[in-house]
């Protein structure tokens, strides 16, 4: 069976938005694009290359793949798996792309998704997509969060986790703590959540 992997730029206060520019996703008046420039340094670059690496599909929402699909065909020196690697895009509005493989879902997109993970294939990747984690989360198929998180607040923002999250318990299976305050953590489905007595 594949596993979901969630792999996030998150803010402490829990915001996915637009991470890497101003132009990525100023959606809803976000005004903090480009927030984790400042916090770059080798231990988190290393890591993040350790992800991009390895091999996967790409499981993304539509609003990602508009922003991905003109941009990775023509920076493969900086990414070649992403442009080899099955792209599954979660979307009611466009079914064809220039860039493949790509497969298109529509409709139900908790059962195909379910689905697809019971094929054979690499794990599925999952970044940005903040409308389809929503219902990736609500639906329990993530296996895996592997979270890059920044000493930062932004107020404002789409969130990882929203309205719909399912109690869950996750184990924490590797952590690391960049120069510059960035805390990589990788956090793997554990069961149900437990209280106390």
């Amino acid at each position: 069976m594949r596993k979901i992997i969630v792999l996030e730029h998150i803010s402490l206060d829990g915001v996915i938005q637009a991470p890497g520019g101003p132009e990525e996703d100023p959606s809803e008046s976000f005004a903090h694009g480009g927030w984790i420039a400042p916090y770059s340094d080798e231990v988190i670059g290393t890591a993040l290359r350790k992800q991009m690496n390895s091999p996967f599909d790409l499981l993304i929402g539509r609003k990602t793949f508009d922003i991905w699909a003109p941009y990775w065909p023509h920076h493969a020196d900086i990414w070649p798996n992403v442009n080899k690697a099955t792209k599954y895009i979660a979307s009611n509005t466009i079914t064809a792309s220039e860039w493949q493989p790509s497969v298109f879902l529509s409709g139900d997109i908790a059962k195909k998704v379910a689905d697809i993970k019971q094929q054979q294939g690499p794990d599925l990747h999952v970044w940005g997509s903040a409308n389809l984690l929503q219902t990736l989360i609500k639906h329990d198929l993530v296996d895996t969060f592997w979270l890059m998180i920044y000493p930062i607040t932004l107020g404002s923002g789409k969130r990882l986790f929203a309205d719909g999250t399912i109690p869950a318990a996750f184990k924490v299976t590797e952590s690391i703590v960049g120069s510059s305050g960035v805390i990589v953590v990788n956090y793997e489905r554990a069961g149900s959540i437990s209280t106390g007595s």
